[in-house]
């Protein structure tokens, strides 16, 4: 059985990084990924991506931010909680095995390599988000 997830897309946000009671620090964002195709008023819409990353964390923190282009790996994981209605509520998350910057954090432009991951290249049939077109 396979679950492997490979995406590029922007950070909606900064990474939210918090640290477990046994001081193993998690980031989660929201990835804005760019779907393929146009919709029928000729647009490209774009789908929002929970992830959470382990790994690293701290470095994806330390080295994006808001409107940062990046790829991940990594699997899809379900889970559900009871909410304070008492009403369960499912979620779905990546949880990110692999990272790669995919523009430099000055000139939000040029690929970098970070030390801690290779480089991965975005092909021409892949749509670019640029910061500018996120909601938030």
């Amino acid at each position: 059985m396979l679950n492997q997830v490979a995406l590029i897309g922007r950070l909606t946000r900064d990474v939210d990084l918090r640290k477990t009671q046994s001081g193993k620090e998690v980031g989660q964002f929201i990835l804005a990924v760019n779907r393929s195709y146009k919709n029928a008023q000729g647009n490209v819409d774009a789908d929002f991506i929970s992830c959470q990353v382990w790994h690293n964390a701290d470095v994806l923190s330390k080295y994006t931010h808001k409107g940062s282009l990046i790829s991940i790996t990594g699997q899809i994981q379900t889970g559900s909680y009871d909410n304070k209605q008492g009403q369960r509520v499912y979620t779905t998350d990546i949880v990110v095995d692999h990272f790669d910057f995919l523009e430099s954090k000055s000139s939000g432009t040029q690929p970098i390599q970070n030390n801690h991951q290779s480089q991965q290249q975005n092909d021409d049939q892949t749509p670019i988000i640029s910061g500018d077109d996120l909601p938030f």
